[in-house]
C-alpha cells in the first residue's frame, strides 16, 4: 500500500510540473504575440511622413523639399522669384540672380541706381567708374579741367595731369622757375633745379664755383666741392699745407699723421 502511494503520488507531480511548463510557455508566447505588433506600431509611429530613419541612433531627418514643423515634416513653400534647392538644411530656396532674401520668407528685387551695375553675386551694386556711391545712389563724379579719373579708395576721385597741381575743387598749372623742371614727387615741391643751380627764394639760383673747386650733385651743403689737395675757407678753397711726416687722408680734403706719428698743435710728432 505504501509502495503505492509514492508511486501515484510520484506520476502526479511529473504531470503537474508538465502542464506548469506548458502553461509558462504559452503564457510567454502570447505575451510576444500581443507585443510585437505594438513594438512595430510605435516604430513606424516615431518617423513621420516625408521623414526618413538616421542611419544610425533612434533619430529621423525631413526630405529634401520639407523641413521640420513641430513634430511633422512640412513641404517648403518656395516664395515667388525664388527656386528650390533641394537640400536638407537651410531654408531650402535662394532668391533668383537679382533678387535678395528679405527676412527669410520673401525675395525682393535688387534696385540698382542710375550709373550702377549688378555685381556677380546678383544680390549687390557697385556705381559705375566715373560715379561715387552716396547713400542709395550713384552720383556722376564732376572732373575740372586737367584732371583725370583715379582709381583711388579713399581722397579725391581724381587727380590733376603733370603740370598742374590740386587747389581747392580745380588744377592750376605749377609755375616752374627759370633753371628747374618738373620732378614726379607727389608731395613737396613739384620742381627740382638743374644742375648747378640751388632753391633760392623760390627760385633756382646758379651755384657760384670758386676756384679749385668743381659742382658737387649733393642734395645739401654749397653745390661744390674742393679738390684734392684743397680745404673749404668760407667760399673759396685754400690749398692744404702738409707739415712733416703726414699725408692727405682719403677726401683728399684734410691730412693724417703718418704711421707712429701722432697730431700736436698743427704737426705731427712721434708716438713715443
Amino acid at each position: 500500500m505504501p509502495q503505492l502511494f509514492r508511486t501515484t503520488w510520484r506520476a502526479n507531480l511529473s504531470l503537474g510540473i508538465q502542464m506548469s511548463a506548458v502553461l509558462i510557455g504559452f503564457t510567454l508566447c502570447a505575451l510576444l504575440l500581443f507585443s510585437m505588433p505594438a513594438f512595430a506600431q510605435s516604430t513606424s509611429q516615431s518617423v513621420p511622413e516625408n521623414a526618413t530613419a538616421t542611419s544610425y541612433g533612434d533619430g529621423w531627418k525631413c526630405n529634401a523639399g520639407y523641413r521640420l514643423s513641430g513634430d511633422v515634416c512640412a513641404a517648403v513653400v518656395v516664395p515667388e522669384n525664388a527656386y528650390p534647392t533641394n537640400r536638407t538644411y537651410g531654408l531650402g530656396w535662394e532668391c533668383l540672380h537679382g533678387f535678395r532674401e528679405n527676412d527669410e520668407a520673401t525675395c525682393v528685387a535688387v534696385i540698382v541706381p542710375d550709373g550702377g551695375f549688378l555685381d556677380s553675386s546678383g544680390e549687390r551694386w557697385h556705381c559705375s567708374r566715373g560715379f561715387l556711391k552716396i547713400d542709395d545712389t550713384c552720383q556722376e563724379i564732376v572732373v575740372p579741367a586737367n584732371a583725370y579719373l583715379a582709381d583711388t579708395t579713399y581722397g579725391p576721385a581724381w587727380e590733376c595731369k603733370r603740370g598742374f597741381e590740386a587747389l581747392d575743387d580745380r588744377c592750376v598749372a605749377i609755375v616752374v622757375p627759370a633753371n628747374a623742371y618738373l620732378n614726379s614727387s607727389g608731395y613737396g615741391q613739384p620742381w627740382t633745379c638743374e644742375r648747378g643751380y640751388f632753391v633760392q627764394d623760390g627760385t633756382c639760383a646758379a651755384v657760384m664755383i670758386p676756384e679749385h673747386a668743381y659742382l658737387d650733385d649733393a642734395t645739401y651743403g654749397t653745390g661744390w666741392k674742393c679738390e684734392r689737395g684743397y680745404a673749404t675757407s668760407g667760399v673759396n678753397c685754400e690749398t692744404i699745407e702738409l707739415p712733416a711726416n703726414a699725408h692727405l687722408d682719403r677726401s683728399g680734403n684734410r691730412w693724417n699723421c703718418n704711421k707712429n706719428f701722432k697730431s700736436s698743435k698743427g704737426l705731427c710728432v712721434l708716438d713715443n
